[in-house]
């Protein structure tokens, strides 16, 4: 007998063991296998939409619920601070002192330089800080221009309304000659 091959006195086909989850897993994994071979899981409803699964296990459950509730979203700093960036402008137009606009732009680069000295998370920081003065001078050149726009718009409001007004006059005024000629011609029952 060679040396590599095993007594079959030693060789025992039901002394071999199966731990019984393992054994559930390999049946149901060949019956999903069948079932999909015989397409058993084709066009179901729902098909491509996500699962709405219960958070019961979850122990953030409410803090998902709420913020899900409420459309909250948690950004990386990087994303966050670069649509605050985009955002920054239209807050500051907000204003109407330039000491609340310096406060501002000051708190939105406290901002940008306490995520560079911070670890990263998530994308790259490529925010930069803003020049206050520049920042200022910008503010102040929209604010000046929006001013200009809402007097040429007043402007043109008023002279709107004083041609109106013109064209109301010019009619009444015709209406007004109308009346008086037909009050001083005699009537037919005059003598």
């Amino acid at each position: 007998m060679p040396q590599w091959q095993v007594p079959a006195a030693f060789y025992d086909p039901c002394a071999i063991s199966f731990d019984p989850g393992m054994m559930i897993s390999l049946i149901a994994d060949v019956q999903i296998r069948k079932a999909i071979e015989r397409g058993d899981f084709d066009n179901l409803p729902g098909a491509g939409k996500p699962l709405d699964l219960s958070d019961s296990d979850d122990p953030d459950w409410w803090f998902k619920a709420l913020m899900k509730r409420e459309g909250l979203a948690v950004l990386p700093p990087s994303i966050q601070l670069r649509q605050d960036d985009a955002g920054l402008d239209e807050l500051l137009d907000q204003q109407w002192i330039e000491a609340d606009v310096r406060r501002e732009i000051e708190q939105f680069n406290q901002r940008v330089i306490r995520a560079r000295y911070s670890l990263p998370v998530g994308p790259p920081l490529i925010t930069m800080p803003r020049d206050v003065e520049a920042t200022v001078a910008a503010w102040a050149e929209r604010r000046t221009e929006r001013r200009r726009q809402a007097r040429q718009r007043a402007e043109d409001q008023a002279r709107a309304r004083e041609e109106a007004w013109k064209e109301e006059r010019s009619r009444m005024g015709w209406l007004r000659r109308l009346l008086t000629s037909a009050g001083s011609r005699p009537s037919r029952s005059d003598p």
